[in-house]
Parts: C-alpha cells; structure tokens; sequence
C-alpha cells in the first residue's frame, strides 16, 4: 500500500496503531455523552431520536438512570402493552418519577396513554427514544405540542472522544457510531449495521416496495454524499423514476440516516445554485455502503470525508446546543463556493483537508463577502498554528471544533 493511505479493514488497521487504541478497546465501555438530557428532563418530558444504535439505550441507562425502564423490544412487554395499552400506569409505581421507554415507535399507540399520564401527574417525566418517529408525528401529534422536548443523539463527536485515543484518520473511515468506535473490528461492525439497516430499518417501510431498487439507490446517494444533487441524473444512473429518488431521500431523513443540506438564499448580484446537498449521518456508514475500504490521504475522498466530518460536528452542535440558526451551503454557477453558511451568512466556513492553505482558497468566501455583510470568515484546515490572512481566520481543525464546542463561533 502506497504512504499516505489506509486500508479500512480493521485488522490492518489495528497493526498499524498497535497497542493505545486495543487498549481503548478493551477497556472503554462507555464514554459520556455531551447531550445535557438531564437539564431537560427537569423542565419536561424528552423525546429522544436517533438513528439506530447511537447509543440512547445506553444514554438512559447510564444518565438518566430511571426509576422505571420499558423496552418494547422485550416480546413480553410489547405484546402487553400491544394488547392493551392502558396498563402503561401498572408499570408505574407510586414513587417513580423518571420512566423511560425504550423503541417506543414500535408502539405509537402508547403515546395517547403517555399525554393522559402527563396530564394527570405534572411531576412525571418521561424519556421515550425512538429511531423514527414518522408513525408517532402522523398519528399522535399531541405530545409533541410542547409536552414532549424532542432531542436528537447522532454518533459521537469529537469534543466526546477527544481524550479517548482518537485519530483523525480512523475517525474519517470508521465513522462515531458507538460499537463501531469501541470495536476491535470496526469494519466488520460497519457491513453488519449497514446490512441491519437495509433489513429492519428500509424493509419494514410500507413505501419501499422494492429493495434491489432502494439497495441500489443508497449506493448512488453513498457516491454522491456532499455533493449537489441532481435527480434526474441519479434517476437515468439508477434506473429509478426521479419522484422516487425524492421519495428515497425523505425517507432517508424520516429515519435520520441523512441531512439535506439547502442552499444559502439571499438576494445578491450573482447568480447562486439552488439544488441542496445530501450528507449521510456518519462517516463510516457512508464508506461502508460504498465499500471504499482504502482512504488514501491525498485523494478527493479524503478532502470529502473531511468536509463531511465537519458538517456532521456542527450538525451536532446546532442540535445537541439547540441553536437558533440554520445551516446551509452557497455556490454559483461559475463555481465559487462556500461550504456552510450560518444564519443569515454572518459566518462562513470554508473547509479545507489541505496542511496548507493558498490565497486560491479563499476564492469563494471573497466572493461571496462582496455581495454580503460577514462578520467572521474562517477556513478549517489540518495546518498546524492559527493565523489570519486580512479578515480571514485559518484555523487547524482541532481549533475550530474546540471552539464551535465552547459556543465561540456562533
């Protein structure tokens, strides 16, 4: 294998770092999560989404800490409460105050009997974690209508494992799902969730009718993550109709596999795209579906799982902090580019896997800070020091994602 490249098979990979991150491995069972569920709960009940195994089961179990937990993946528990849903309040016991159930999707039913114990009991709590809610927002919409605080958990961020042996290079592979980080063969994790996935997660929708199509679908949106899409192209490639490549890419974000990224939109002298981008919830998902197991260091699929990674760390932030502004790209049509726009376009951000960055580089956010007053312009990269070129901040990406986490970028 040539420098500067890795193979993403996990035996390989454990060779070539040798004993710290085996360590890690055998050692670590749970790493603390920065979502602050328990400040919340104290507020009201929590409706906690995320993809599967992200860890919410372990978030419960091991910060929250509830006084009555439910699991309707227990065959027992759910054909009783399946069967009749009202003896929710038998589980409960007088002194519980924090209940907790677990792939409540499975049963949207209970949320009805949920709303009534709320009503009749201001000092409850409940956790309900799902990996989709699109059942519980179509049917029983009351809960959500402020009883209920949604929050998200994704796979973990960096500012989560940054002091537990974490590599830039097996993180843009492996991804942050959970068992896949403290895995001693992350890889054969990855083929295994992506395969569970296409069989519970896809099959059990009554949309998809078809799984050879969606299969291959996923492996065209896979290819094409981060960039604009365009679904008639997709379409012809995947002989697919274009409605259906739409549909697919709603109900990969019913089901929190991915984010539509939009396009910025403001009024300017130029003449912008307004196609969005699609980004998969994980890195190493992503790499899995397109079985990319070599990640050469200077190929474009490393400038591309870089600037992915760095889409997934503010994802994080703007759900976990639960930021008012919104996220978005900005390009036009001769090519100049910024990679995300936050807010109303007071902050951009340009990423950049290069260890050094030229004037060339700063190309799009001059443009784009013609037409647009900015308040801070900043570049995200793998050089070594912090430095500024005129109004431009360079900041090494450890920087960066320190200080996004310390709520000092927006």
């Amino acid at each position: 294998m040539s420098s500067g490249s890795t193979k993403l098979d996990s035996s390989h990979f454990l060779k070539s770092v040798a004993v710290p991150l085996i360590f890690h491995y055998t050692t670590v069972m749970y790493i603390k999560r920065r979502i602050p569920i328990q400040i919340h709960l104290q507020e009201k009940s929590i409706l906690l989404l995320g993809p599967r195994r992200t860890g919410k089961s372990s978030l419960i179990e091991h910060e929250v800490k509830p006084d009555c937990l439910i699991n309707l993946l227990h065959a027992e528990d759910f054909q009783k409460l399946s069967y009749n849903p009202s003896i929710l309040k038998d589980y409960i016991k007088s002194k519980d105050r924090v209940i907790a159930i677990d792939e409540v999707q499975r049963l949207p039913s209970l949320m009805d009997e949920i709303h009534s114990l709320i009503e009749k009991d201001k000092r409850l709590r409940f956790v309900l974690s799902g990996s989709s809610v699109k059942n519980i927002k179509k049917t029983h919409t009351s809960l959500m209508a402020g009883r209920a605080r949604q929050m998200l958990l994704l796979p973990f961020s960096y500012i989560e494992v940054k002091n537990h042996h974490f590599d830039l290079i097996k993180f843009l592979a492996y991804g942050g799902l959970p068992p896949v980080y403290l895995s001693k063969k992350p890889w054969e994790e990855l083929k295994d969730y992506t395969g569970e996935y296409l069989r519970e997660e896809i099959m059990a929708s009554a949309f998809v009718r078809k799984i050879e199509n969606y299969s291959r679908f996923l492996s065209f949106a896979a290819k094409t993550n981060g960039q604009i899409l365009n679904f008639e192209s997709l379409a012809r490639d995947a002989f697919i109709p274009a409605r259906t490549i739409r549909d697919y890419y709603d109900l990969l974000e019913e089901t929190m596999i991915g984010y539509i990224l939009p396009p910025y939109k403001k009024k300017t002298n130029r003449k912008e795209v307004s196609t969005s981008k699609f980004y998969f919830f994980d890195l190493g998902v992503c790499n899995s579906i397109v079985k990319r197991d070599v990640l050469h260091e200077k190929s474009p699929a490393f400038g591309e799982l870089f600037e992915h990674f760095i889409f997934l760390e503010l994802k994080n932030y703007q759900k976990q902090s639960r930021v008012d502004w919104e996220l978005s790209f900005w390009r036009t049509h001769t090519g100049y580019e910024v990679d995300f726009v936050l807010g109303e376009g007071h902050v951009i951000i340009e990423v950049k896997s290069s260890k050094k960055i030229s004037l060339a580089d700063l190309k799009g956010i001059e443009k784009f800070s013609e037409d647009q007053k900015v308040k801070r312009k900043i570049v995200v990269c793998r050089e070594e020091k912090v430095r500024q070129v005129d109004d431009v901040e360079i900041l090494p990406w450890e920087k960066f994602l320190e200080m996004l986490w310390a709520g000092d970028i927006a």
